[in-house]
């Protein structure tokens, strides 16, 4: 580096040099970016969700009841996957995954509906997969008000015979994206949180490696002693890349998948300048603290995974505990979105995001003061770096020697240790936190009165009791209502136009109109299913003057409404909770993501201790099946802490059986473990794989299936993302401890992991095989 002069350009020509030699740099800052941004964009490419399974049982065999399952398999949305004669059949299909619902129709259903005596059909939906199980008993609910309202004309009961029905009718409108795309909404928010997992990774590592692989004083005396000049010298280029990336995000969503952009292009730039540098300077700190790159990127980890719950997209903040409130407003994550959320799908005034846009910018000046401290601590400490210890490696012989060695290579190296044991307990007790508050309740709307009488003050009143709801504005105008909306002092609106009561009375319709903020789905959701069921209530109370729920004036009126009531009920998950449906997925997908790491962080220190022979000593037949042995012992407390502790604790459905539990473990923990080995073979640094893993785990999440349905993932990957362990496991402890499932019923995913055990210890031995010398593969293995 003699040839360069001391000062900025010079550390910038020095880091970018690097990037180019370092092929882990060099894929983390460019190929991780795209590869997952196409995997997201392929995964969510398909914004109609169609084809999910239904079991039909049919109870009924008449006409009418035929016609009902003919238009239910006419529904787009679903798709009648089994004909079942009876309900022990579709709950089979329904904890075996074959479907995701099931609808019965009774006995005596064309008779009942020829009565007037509103027949009772029952939809059964599986809410511990929310997303899917939710859009079936829409699809459900839809096709079979249709075939109501096809055979309504010819039943003999119908008491009105004109085109509309008297009384309140709720009309809905969409503030924010007006389609209800549900990848558009997440797939705005995921990108980010991949990107933003890749800026702070990426910090760390070119930072942490001046610890170790190059040298802190060259840094520090080629940026001419000035730790300014170091630190925007070093991190420019990265952030350059990383602002392009953004903009690759913007061309994904608004050329690929046409997601309009509604906000000030000016102010997300810059929002997104401070994001970027943010979690560069969080990456380097931790580094700067530690001194130890596998231990600083596993604390980064730490800090940028989980952030995409703490940031409130899937679960709203305004349900969150007073911990996961005040983590979040520490992350820059958090307040991003929000900016992002206000501008690019509210279209909101600039003034509307002056709050989150301040608290990025102080975080962000908050984190370069103590960079700048810290930098300059260790500058006149002469940069020391803490001596590491460097046990000796005594590899062993057959299965139960290298058992026996691979537990003391873990005991032995303080960052492997804390991959297998400390991060899998952090997690539990950290990751579910966002979470925790389960149901969304309290949410603040606003109501328009303009009518001002006694059935407006009832409904009114209906609206407070709901348990969904809080009044948070009585507002005079529509005008003022909506500005409350962008301000985010409310997420839905309800008008009660003149003459609402007269309309009622004169046996008229009254329209209400209902505008709902889709910004955030659950909240979305949540708001329109209060004012609705309020609307209805106050509707049934008024048709029939305050009549006893169970008379003839009611009947009357729910006949008239819908001559056929249909009952859904949720299964596995009946109180909709979003973290019984979230976190015991979360939960195995850490063990995977902490086991692949740690296993291929083995194979490094062996290279980096003994070179090829020193990693071929840990990779004979008998040492890898050892190994894999060792590491599913490692990991039984914490598949106790995550399958029998956290969720009695947490208070999710434990419905399985333990043993059916051990035995799915099995071919989970050794498929993976052998994966792992197989990468420890490919690279060279044992932080690698932390890098690459922690970069991809947002991806793997929402290939799985649990968050977004399989059955909207293209074709071809939904079959690849079958060489990932994580798919088969998620899946079928789901369905064993959450769901009741036995083995048998989930036997496709325990085969399907049986056959990735089997084909990853083939790939770890014949790769292993291929880099040993022609000399040593006919020496005895270690």
């Amino acid at each position: 580096m003699s040839d360069l002069t001391p000062g900025l350009l010079a550390v910038i020509r020095r880091e970018v040099r690097w990037i180019r030699r370092d092929a882990v740099a060099c894929f983390l800052l460019f190929g991780v970016p795209v590869i997952a941004f196409g995997l997201l964009g392929l995964t969510f490419s398909s914004a109609v969700v169609r084809g999910l399974g239904v079991t039909v049982v049919d109870m009924d065999h008449s006409e009418t009841s035929r016609l009902f399952v003919q238009t239910l398999a006419a529904a787009p949305g679903i798709a009648i996957v089994r004909r079942g004669d009876d309900l022990g059949a579709a709950s089979h299909a329904i904890r075996a995954g074959e479907s995701i619902a099931a609808v019965y129709l009774p006995p005596g259903f064309e008779r009942d509906l020829r009565a007037g005596r509103r027949p009772h059909p029952v939809g059964f939906y599986n809410t511990q997969y929310f997303t899917p199980g939710n859009s079936a008993s829409k699809s459900i609910s839809d096709a079979m008000n249709a075939a109501s309202a096809a055979v309504a004309p010819a039943t003999a009961a119908t008491p009105h015979s004109g085109d509309s029905t008297p009384g309140l009718v709720p009309e809905e409108y969409v503030l924010t994206n007006p389609a209800l795309n549900y990848a558009a909404f997440l797939l705005r928010a995921v990108m980010p949180t991949v990107l933003h997992v890749v800026i702070a990774l990426s910090a760390a590592y070119a930072v942490g490696s001046e610890f170790h692989r190059r040298s802190m004083g060259a840094w520090w005396n080629i940026s001419g002693r000035s730790i300014a000049t170091a630190m925007v010298g070093k991190l420019l280029p990265y952030y350059l890349v990383l602002l392009a990336m953004f903009a690759l995000i913007v061309g994904i969503l608004d050329l690929w998948l046409g997601v309009s952009f509604r906000g000030d292009v000016l102010l997300i730039t810059v929002s997104a300048t401070l994001l970027i540098v943010a979690y560069q300077l969080i990456g380097c700190l931790l580094q700067l603290l530690t001194r130890n790159l596998a231990l600083g990127l596993s604390l980064t980890g730490i800090i940028v995974s989980p952030a995409f719950g703490y940031a409130g997209v899937g679960f709203p903040v305004i349900a969150m505990g007073w911990f996961p409130r005040a983590w979040g407003a520490l992350l820059p994550l958090r307040w991003y979105i929000q900016i992002l959320f206000d501008q690019a799908a509210r279209g909101a005034p600039l003034r509307q995001t002056a709050e989150p846009f301040a608290y990025l910018s102080a975080i962000t000046a908050i984190l370069v003061l103590l960079v700048w401290l810290r930098f300059r601590a260790l500058a006149r400490s002469g940069f020391a770096v803490p001596d590491e210890e460097a046990p000796a490696d005594r590899p062993g012989f057959g299965v139960t020697g290298a058992f026996a060695a691979e537990w003391r290579r873990m005991l032995g190296d303080r960052g492997v240790l804390s991959l297998f044991v400390l991060a899998p307990v952090l997690y539990a007790f950290f990751y579910p936190q966002p979470y925790l508050g389960q149901l969304v309740r309290d949410i603040p709307i606003a109501v328009v009165d303009q009518d001002n009488t006694e059935l407006s003050r009832s409904l009114i009143q209906a609206l407070s009791a709901h348990g969904n709801l809080s009044i948070a504005l009585r507002a005079a105008t529509y005008t003022e209502a909506e500005e409350a909306i962008q301000a985010r002092r409310a997420f839905g609106i309800i008008g009660i136009p003149p003459d609402t009561e007269r309309n009622v009375l004169k046996g008229a319709q009254a329209r209400l109109p209902i505008y709902g903020d889709s910004t955030y789905f659950i909240l979305f959701n949540r708001t329109l299913q209060g004012i609705l069921e309020s609307v209805q209530a106050v509707a049934i109370d008024t048709a029939t003057s305050g009549a006893r729920m169970h008379g003839a004036g009611v009947q009357a009126a729910k006949v008239a409404r819908s001559p056929v009531d249909l009952i859904m009920v949720p299964l596995f998950n009946p109180t909709a909770s979003y973290s019984s449906y979230v976190v015991p997925a979360a939960f195995v997908l850490i063990l995977h993501q902490t086991l692949l790491m740690g296993a291929a962080m083995l194979g490094g220190i062996a290279y980096q201790k003994g070179g090829a022979t020193g990693r071929g000593a840990r990779a004979s037949a008998a040492a890898i099946l050892g190994q894999g042995l060792a590491h599913w012992t490692i990991y039984v407390p914490a598949m106790l802490l995550y399958f029998v502790v956290m969720p009695r604790l947490y208070g999710f459905s434990t419905l399985g059986s333990f043993w059916q539990m051990v035995a799915l473990s099995f071919p989970f923990i050794l498929a993976t473990s052998f994966l792992g080995q197989t990468l420890g073979l490919v690279f060279r640094h044992r932080e690698t794989a932390v890098l690459l893993v922690l970069a991809s785990s947002l991806p793997q999440f929402f290939l799985v299936g649990a968050a977004w349905p399989a059955e909207a993932i293209p074709s071809f990957l939904r079959s690849a993302r079958e060489l990932l362990p994580s798919v088969s496991a998620i899946d079928g402890f789901v369905r064993i401890n959450q769901m009741g499932a036995d083995l048998l019923e989930v036997r496709g995913r325990w085969e399907t992991l049986w056959a990735l055990t089997l084909l990853y210890f083939a790939i770890a031995f014949a790769l292993a095989y291929l880099r040993r010398s022609p000399e040593s593969r006919h020496a005895p293995a270690a």
